[in-house]
């Protein structure tokens, strides 16, 4: 039997420890995007058109919505899981009668919570710049899903293999900072030489991105179910990793 009671419990506690620090954890990342926009909007033109219709800040909004998603369900799962193997207190959650599943479940649900409510901030903030509307909602909802769920599994891989705070810094320093500004958040790929525009398609975070963009602004570089299965594919792929790791136990029960 499933033990609702004690996944409910674990998100809920999951959730309340980034909103005991919401300054940190939603407002400061809302603050970086409005930097973001603030420095790109001065020194780029508004009215260069990076797709058919679309000027440049209405371009880069959805982009920095999806960045910051990405950015912070990774460090949400991966912080709250490293910092209990530090404590020593992730005995209890393995000693507690909760399944690998379910602790999946509720850690990858509370990055995903983050997640959304950065993304809406960043979206509510933004509106001081430039009004971006939502055409396709469904869409929208599985990209975010995918994002954010993707990324919790990531950070939950991250936080059982390090050793260090080093470690875990060095991942998303290397790999997920690197992925996320290369993945046409900034830019159109179409504007990159031809090496740069073919690597772009081996980036699972453009496919995000751009799926995301079209779910707002009705237009893409690639086509939206492209995106969509790429999403779901990489949403799998990095479960599946996660939930082995958790399955096996690898640095948590020794």
């Amino acid at each position: 039997m499933p033990n609702l009671y004690g996944l409910y419990i674990l998100f809920a506690r999951e959730v309340w420890r980034f909103l005991k620090v919401f300054i940190q954890t939603i407002l400061t990342p809302v603050i970086t995007v409005l930097l973001y926009l603030l420095i790109f909007s001065s020194v780029i033109s508004s009215s260069r058109e990076m797709l058919p219709g679309v000027n440049y800040l209405t371009f880069l909004i959805p982009g920095l919505m999806v960045m910051a998603m990405l950015q912070n369900s990774f460090a949400n799962s991966s912080s709250s899981l490293f910092q209990s193997r530090l404590n020593g207190n992730v005995i209890f959650m393995l000693l507690a009668p909760i399944s690998d599943f379910e602790l999946y479940l509720a850690f990858v649900g509370a990055a995903v919570v983050r997640g959304v409510l950065v993304g809406l901030g960043v979206w509510l903030a933004s509106c001081f710049f430039a009004m971006v509307p939502l055409r396709h909602p469904l869409y929208a909802l599985l990209l975010v899903f995918f994002c954010c769920g993707s990324l919790g599994s990531l950070g939950l891989v991250a936080a059982i293999i390090a050793d260090k705070w080093d470690h875990i810094s060095a991942f998303q320093n290397f790999v997920i900072v690197p992925f996320s500004f290369l993945s046409g958040v900034f830019f159109s790929i179409s504007d990159l030489p031809e090496f740069w525009q073919q690597a772009s398609h081996y980036n699972p975070f453009f496919y995000l991105v751009d799926g995301f963009r079209y779910t707002c602004l009705g237009v893409s570089e690639i086509p939206v179910f492209t995106s969509l299965w790429v999403g779901a594919g990489f949403f799998v792929l990095s479960s599946t990793w996660a939930l082995w790791l958790l399955h096996r136990g690898y640095n948590l029960r020794s």
